[in-house]
Parts: structure tokens; sequence; C-alpha cells
């Protein structure tokens, strides 16, 4: 039976049929039949954002949390380019996005229209595909259709731009035709692939590294039994930690080359074979390439472009990796135990912690060490934990321990500033049973910190803790590391409360180590009341990160030596003479 809808309706139907929760966005004059429509959906809630780079910082923030899809709702021109850099960060980190775009009148021919630029052109870099449909009885179809190319395969963003007039004009359509999309199988593993893997991984005197990455998610608890049958120390990507329990025994670091700890190179240089899963050794995760996987190299992943991309393999698989891992099990031998492995593992933490915990009392700021690890034990394993591009992300990386995937979300590939906040918030509306924190610098406060006005007006109870030195400090240590000088890296200083307190939060302030305690209480009342909170403060960047250090020391040995001469000669010499 046919009855007509609008186009809004329709899309808002088709969202709600694919399990769509939140659209995040601005209303505007094209697309405000969709939003009369979301306003009487029973299941999907439209949240007005501050700014439509939130927008999609949310909507990933909502995948990563809860793996289900988050839209990005955008009028045409302006909303598009505005969310560009979220959407962007979705397609290096492989998040599945829908990113809803409104687009011109189609049905005349007028020049000039407001907003009207080639939208299309404009997301096709940075989407796995951005199409419009033309007929208001292809919307639902071609919405659902855009959901599963977004989940499917290596996931990403895809942009569905509806013209305006297929929002305002009714469409004669049939709802109980409507169908999901056939789902596209993942690829499996072919048997002649698992045995040559197992011909490698038990050839003698072969003793692998496991290296996983988010896409080795899947695999859930095989991880831990394919890691305990190899007696293989396990190292993981940045987007993939978590994916292994990191309070495991065999768990070696967040990576394993000159980014990691001397105790992580170590182990690893002991081993003759690396089995990497789910991963595309990109230049964050590698510490801008800094490591050697050991040979031969076994890479699994479920995108065949990236397999051999950037370091030679001696056995690419095409495969979804939880299918991989079962299927390679069976037709592994357990090995033993290792201790002296386990102990050089366990060791090199303790060693790390000891370093990282020294200065603890003895200094007018807050350790970064000792406030992540007082975060994890004050606010548990279920955790949310949101950092921004630079020095938040690889403290948190190297500082927290995670026992599951989807408790660290942070924009790595692309690496994109003011992440942080608008992610916590898409993360704390999809799982409203974790407590959420955001790590975000100072510089990245302020370029999505309004959205605390979103929280505050939606009910969303996250912290966010704004790690304050006045620097953009990961650059800032670069340059002084390199050039020993800092330019255009020191901030102006401002006042978190005063801001806070215009948008309706509640700011607390922590300035040293004594007060992390109190300070960390204060959150959970204010949390438990239901409400956010932000927390001023005074973090101590005084000690490099592992990956600092590395980065700096990998892109000074890849230039000549005349070149490194400059470098170290002006720095020392601008030292000298102050």
């Amino acid at each position: 039976m046919t009855i007509k809808l609008s186009g809004g309706e329709i899309v808002a139907r088709a969202l709600a049929d694919e399990g769509v929760r939140f659209a995040f966005g601005i209303p505007g004059t094209h697309n405000i039949e969709l939003y009369d429509a979301l306003g009487e959906s029973p299941t999907v809630r439209p949240v007005l954002v501050t700014d439509e780079q939130s927008a999609s910082f949310m909507a990933d923030g909502v995948w990563r949390a809860s793996g289900s899809v988050g839209c990005v709702n955008v009028v045409p021109g302006a909303g598009l380019t505005h969310a560009l850099s979220g959407i962007a960060e979705a397609f290096m980190d492989n998040v599945p996005l829908l990113v809803l775009g409104c687009g011109i009148r189609q049905d005349f021919q007028k020049s000039f229209q407001l907003h009207d630029v080639d939208q299309l052109a404009i997301a096709a870099p940075v989407t796995k595909a951005a199409f419009r449909v033309d007929r208001g009885a292809e919307l639902y179809p071609e919405i659902r259709r855009a959901c599963q190319l977004a989940r499917s395969g290596a996931p990403g963003p895809v942009m569905v731009e509806v013209p305006v007039n297929l929002y305002l004009q009714r469409h004669e359509v049939d709802p109980a035709a409507w169908t999901a999309p056939v789902p596209v199988p993942p690829p499996l593993p072919d048997a002649p692939d698992i045995d040559s893997a197992v011909r490698l991984l038990e050839a003698d005197g072969v003793r692998p590294l496991l290296y996983l990455g988010l896409g080795a998610a899947g695999a859930g608890a095989d991880l831990v039994a394919l890691a305990e049958r190899l007696e293989a120390p396990v190292a993981t990507t940045f987007q993939g930690k978590g994916v292994f329990p990191e309070s495991h025994p065999l768990f070696l670091w967040n990576g394993f080359g000159d980014a990691a700890p001397p105790f992580a190179r170590e182990v690893a240089r002991t081993r003759t074979a690396t089995l990497a899963i789910g991963c595309r050794f990109s230049e964050v995760g590698t510490g801008s390439y800094g490591m050697a996987p050991p040979r031969p190299l076994i890479h699994v992943d479920i995108e065949p472009a990236v397999l051999g991309r950037n370091f030679p393999t001696d056995l690419g698989v095409e495969a979804d990796a939880g299918a991989f891992v079962r299927a390679l099990l069976p037709s592994l031998s357990a090995r033993a135990v290792e201790p002296q492995v386990r102990a050089a593992i366990r060791d090199g933490h303790a060693t790390v912690w000891k370093e990282w915990l020294s200065p603890v009392g003895r200094g007018s700021r807050v350790t970064p060490a000792y406030l992540l690890r007082e975060l994890q034990q004050a606010f548990g394993p279920d955790t949310i934990y949101a950092s921004d591009s630079g020095n938040g992300t690889f403290l948190a990386m190297e500082c927290l321990r995670l026992e599951r995937p989807g408790k660290f979300l942070a924009p790595v590939d692309y690496s994109c500033m003011g992440y942080s906040v608008p992610a916590a918030l898409g993360a704390k509306l999809a799982r409203p049973d974790c407590p959420v924190v955001a790590l975000a610098g100072d510089g990245a406060f302020l370029m999505t910190g309004l959205e605390l006005l979103t929280a505050a007006n939606q009910g969303i109870a996250a912290a966010v803790f704004v790690l304050r030195d006045g620097e953009l400090a990961q650059i800032a240590q670069f340059q002084q590391t390199a050039l020993n000088r800092k330019t255009a890296s020191v901030l102006p200083d401002y006042d978190v409360g005063t801001i806070a307190a215009g948008l309706g939060v509640e700011s607390l302030h922590l300035r040293s180590d004594a007060e992390v305690p109190k300070v960390l209480g204060e959150v959970r009342e204010c949390l438990g009341r239901g409400e956010p909170v932000v927390v001023d403060t005074a973090i101590d960047y005084s000690r490099k990160t592992f990956f600092t250090a590395g980065v700096v020391k990998t892109n000074l040995l890849r230039f000549s030596w005349p070149e490194r001469l400059r470098f170290i000669g002006r720095a020392l010499k601008r030292k000298v003479l102050g």
C-alpha cells in the first residue's frame, strides 16, 4: 500500500531503521523539513552543536565508543566545509559516519543559489563514497545503502547529498517494501594462506611478535588465546589500544620501535617473526616509520591495498581478522611459557612507572602519569577517554592501561586538533552507562571548548580536563629540541573558569599532585549529579614522552651528516648565545 511522505519523513525513517540514534548538526533553511521530521522521531535524536566541526567529531565518538553509526547532518556549503576536518579524521582513522549533506534545489535550473558549491567533489577525497539522491523513492534505500557501505570492509564516512526539493516535496512510497540491504560478507582466509602462516610461525627458531591494530578488535578473546599459543609479546597500534588486555603479562607496548621505551625495543629485537593483524603501519602508529618488523612478516588486513604498502611482507592475507584468527588457532601447536620474556616485560613496565612517578609531590604542577593512573583508579575500567592531537594523545597512549577496545578515542592519522571535547560528548551520549573523560590540550580546547554549552544544554555528564602548560606542547617540544626556540607555539593566557561559568558548566582547579585525590572526588560528585564539569589542570610536560623522543631521533637520523650537523649546530649556537 503506497502512502505519501515528505523527504524528511522518509530519511528519518531510514535513520531509525538503520539504528542511527543521533544526528549532529545545525539546521538551516535547506533542511528544516528534515529537522521537523526528526523532532517527531521516537528514536533519532537531533543534537544541536556550536560548530559543524564538532558534529563530525561527536558522530565519530559515537561509533568508537559504541559501534553504532553516527550521523553528521549539515546544510549545503559552509555546513559541509566546517565539518570537513572531522570527516577527514574519520576517513583516515577508518571510522564509519553517515554524512547527510543537504543540497541546493535540483528541480529548476537557476544559477548562483545559496550555498551552491560542488559538495560531492569536496567530499570525494575524504569519504569512501559521495553521491546524490535524485528521486524521492530512492531516499530510503540509498540512506541505508550508505550506512552499510560505511560499515563494510575498511570502515569510513559516506556522504549522501539530498537536494532541498526532495525534503520539501511529498513522495509516493510503499513502506512495506522497504528492506535492509543484503550485508556484504567479509573476506575469509583461504586454506593455503592459513597453511603458509602456520609454516612461517612454526619454523625452527621462530619466536613471533604480535602487532595488532583496531581492525583486530573483531577477534576478541581469541587474540589472548593466539598470543598464549604462540607465547608472543603483543604490541598494538594507537588505534588498537585495548584490543589486547594491557594487564596481560604478554602485553608489550603501543608500538615497538624507536618511539617505545628501551625494554620494549629490546624484547622486540629478540623476536624473529611478526604477525600483524588489522593494521596499516601508518606514520603515527609506527613513530614516523621508526620500527623494523622482525621478518618474516605476515600481514593480515581486510583492506588488500594496505598489505605490503609500507613494509615488505612475506605473506599478505586479505581477510577479516576474527575469521583469520579462528581459522589459524586450531592449526598452531602450543608453546611453552618463556619466563625470561615475561619477566623482561614485567620489569620493564615497573621501571617505566618508577621513572614516571618519581617527580610526584616534588614539583609545583601535576605529574601526567600520576593523574592518569589516579583517573583510572577513581573511575574504573569502563571509563572512556577521549584525547586530543599532540601530547595528550601520546601521554594517554603510554600511561593508560586498558582492557578492551572502545575506551581510547584519539585523532591519530589525521591528528586533528579540537577532537577530544566533542568526541567525549558523542561517546557519552552513546554510552551513558560509562564514565567519559576528555583530555584536551589548552590549544585544542580553544577550538571546540564551546561544546561545553552543548553538554550543559543536553545534560551530557562528561568530565573535561584542560591540560594547561601555556603552549602547543607537542610542537613547542619539537621546536625546542630541534631549533632551541619556540615560534608561534606559546599561547596567550585565558581563564577556563570564566569560560565555563559563561557556558553554565562547573569548573575546578587542579594545580598540583597533592590536589589530585580531592579534585577527582569533586569530579565524581558532579558526574553523579548528571552534570558536565571542566578541570583547569596545571600539567607538567617537562618530561618528554617516549613517542616524542623517538620521533625526533628517527627523523634526525634520516638526514645526511651535513644536515644533521646543521640542525645540531644551530640549536647549540642558539643555546650558547641565548
